[in-house]
């Protein structure tokens, strides 16, 4: 009988994950089902970019997993009963369930209004595709000096801003920040993000925290208020609801808790990857949302599944932080170098060598989805006991690699 693996969601952790597991295990030997509600892969990394009129390549998931023995299942995932094993799904014929021996949770996350009153109403948000498509097209009907406010200082407002300033220079963008812009960067960092703020007419509102969003206008903490024909909110992401009804251990944001092999520590024939998971990094300090901490985690998931089943040894690789690559429109780019546990150090590439870098990045992330052993050849090999090996192993990984 065939080993079910159920992989929920296929953005980049998601599609990562299912590839490099069916290229990991004997096809004959395991089922692997990637459940997700589009039929195409978004490149979330380039949400701002569609927002702002620019078209994307266009990459159906059938054909990026065409030989590779993963099942493409188009339904919305509607419940998880990790108790039973079952997931519960909804497609074009309607309501249906998928049991599972091993379960990868890839949902990710969605926009977090940060519960501010108007927010729901009146802004939009680019976490999604279906949202970034609604801003281009309220972009399009905008009129020239109309108001603009990216709400949300961190990486994805400064891309929106920026994006949005360059495609559009005849609109009044501005930016609301709750704390100074850029002021987790280095110096250079933030004086060149400052420059680019400059030469694209970019308004930044440092230190505005804003309290309620309306039709034609967002409202500060201070009482003030900034005018905005159109509101982007980009204040953070926040975790598929479904992880928290699920009963597996969450944190208090609905994150599901993982040891160090990405398994629930409640539950383990089930694993949680990018987004959705609480993994603690460098320092001991949880990774954040974003691309560059989802794409380890599904390799130290898949790869750790993939071991349990086959009587491997398990991945031991520390998932650590590099650099924060972030575009500044389409001609200029800020790398930003790090410490292991994402603190900015001196060093920082800047200009268009910085967006060429950037772009290398956001082409890299969607490669790899498609070639998730990285173009090396990969030995499939035989599941040793197909029922119970995902399910049977301790919880902590360093004592099951001491066994």
């Amino acid at each position: 009988m065939q080993h079910r693996i159920i992989v929920l969601g296929a953005g980049y952790t998601g599609a990562f994950a299912a590839g490099r597991l069916a290229r990991r295990l004997r096809r004959e030997d395991v089922a692997i089902t990637l459940v997700n509600a589009e039929p195409d892969f978004v490149e979330r990394v380039r949400n701002h970019e569609l927002a702002a009129g620019r078209e994307l390549r266009h990459r159906p998931l059938a054909g990026m997993l065409a030989g590779t023995g993963v099942e493409l299942r188009l339904a919305r995932v509607t419940g998880v009963d990790v108790d039973r094993g079952a997931v519960a799904v909804r497609d074009a014929d309607g309501d249906g369930e998928l049991e599972y021996d091993t379960l990868v949770y890839a949902l990710g996350s969605r926009w977090n209004d940060q519960g501010v009153p108007g927010t729901a109403e009146h802004a939009h948000e680019i976490a999604g595709r279906p949202g970034a498509l609604r801003v281009r097209e309220r972009l399009a009907r905008l009129d020239a000096g109309q108001h603009v406010v990216v709400v949300g200082g961190g990486l994805t407002g400064i891309e929106a801003a920026t994006e949005i300033a360059e495609a559009r220079p005849d609109l009044d963008v501005a930016l609301a920040a709750r704390g100074g812009l850029g002021d987790w960067l280095s110096p250079k960092g933030r004086t060149h993000l400052r420059k680019v703020f400059d030469r694209l007419g970019i308004t930044a509102h440092e230190h505005a925290d804003v309290t309620a969003v309306a039709a034609d206008r967002v409202i500060t903490a201070d009482g003030g208020s900034l005018p905005a024909a159109l509101t982007v909110w980009t204040t953070g992401f926040a975790v598929h609801p479904i992880a928290r009804a699920t009963g597996l251990e969450v944190t208090g944001t609905g994150r599901i808790v993982v040891d160090g092999t990405m398994r629930s520590v409640s539950h383990p024939d089930v694993y949680a990857i990018g987004d959705a998971a609480m993994v603690t990094g460098p320092g001991g300090k949880p990774l954040r949302m974003s691309c560059a901490s989802g794409t380890p985690t599904a390799w130290q998931a898949a790869d750790a599944i993939a071991a349990r089943l086959t009587g491997g040894k398990l991945p031991n690789v520390p998932i650590r932080y590099f650099n924060q690559c972030i575009s500044l429109g389409r001609r200029e780019g800020l790398i930003q170098y790090v410490t292991a546990d994402d603190r900015a150090v001196g060093a920082a590439l800047t200009g268009r060598l910085a967006a060429v870098y950037k772009e290398l990045v956001c082409k890299g992330a969607a490669w790899a989805v498609a070639n998730p052993t990285f173009g090396l050849p990969a030995r499939r090999r035989a599941v040793r006991t197909p029922a119970a090996a995902a399910t049977t192993a301790p919880a902590d990984p360093a004592a099951e690699a001491a066994a």
